[in-house]
């Protein structure tokens, strides 16, 4: 048997990067896959396309993950469509980086908004269901720079830090009601973002790495998979770092 036959997934930025790879982890696992972004665009239309190829239902929602009123609607959509949710991935994100001596408000608003309040309106929206249901497992996408920080970084490790603040309270608030609430913390991962870095900067970073690699999106992927299903069934309110070591 599949680790999600019969499960529901949502997860939100999933038209490419660790989004998309996570929802195409947990097609191949049995899940139907329901996925959302900002915009319809190719991108997110071929990335419905990939999970579908792999047999299960699945479809895609725009919505902006930082508006409480679309993330409240995402959910109903989802449920009516879907009739259950059994698993929610927050992975919706993005950066705005710069010194916070140069850093406007709005570079400040939109990180927060995005990164965090998002965690907050998805998470919110979909706890009654999951109360229905009896259980159920969100996994929330923190960073490494949520832990150590990092210069230039401040708004984005700010909303990474909050993400992990919000995992262990919501863990605690529902624990009772078999519904358990995690987060990951990538490192340095290969995605089309990093990829336009310089070659000698990517080789510096692997350096400082005791894997002496960067991440896939699929060493995030594989995480993810287990803290959604059952093989963690006992584990909730923790952070797992996806980092090669990069932390130790």
């Amino acid at each position: 048997m599949k680790l999600l036959e019969g499960k529901t997934s949502l997860i939100t930025g999933a038209s490419r990067g660790i989004g998309k790879a996570i929802a195409l982890r947990f097609a191949s696992e049995g899940s139907d896959i329901a996925i959302t972004n900002i915009v319809d665009d190719d991108e997110f239309k071929n990335a419905i396309k990939e999970i579908e190829a792999l047999g299960v239902k699945a479809k895609g929602y725009v919505s902006n993950a930082a508006k409480y009123e679309d993330s409240q609607n995402v959910i109903n959509e989802v449920v009516k469509d879907f009739k259950r949710i059994d698993i929610l991935i927050n992975n919706a994100g993005i950066t705005r980086d710069t010194l916070l001596m140069r850093m406007t408000e709005d570079q400040w608003d939109s990180v927060i908004a995005v990164n965090l309040k998002s965690v907050f309106n998805l998470t919110k929206a979909v706890l009654m269901t999951m109360i229905k249901q009896k259980g159920g497992s969100i996994v929330n996408m923190s960073s490494v720079v949520g832990v150590s920080g990092n210069a230039g970084q401040s708004n984005y490790s700010a909303s990474k830090a909050g993400i992990i603040g919000f995992t262990k309270s919501i863990a605690k608030e529902v624990g009772s009601r078999n519904i358990r609430c995690n987060a990951i913390a990538p490192g340095f991962i290969l995605t089309e973002m990093t990829e336009k870095l310089p070659e000698d900067v990517k080789k510096e970073w692997a350096e400082k790495i005791p894997l002496k690699r960067g991440g896939t999106p699929e060493d995030v992927a594989n995480t993810a998979l287990f803290l959604a299903s059952d093989m963690s069934s006992y584990v909730t309110g923790q952070t797992i770092h996806v980092c090669g070591g990069m932390l130790t």
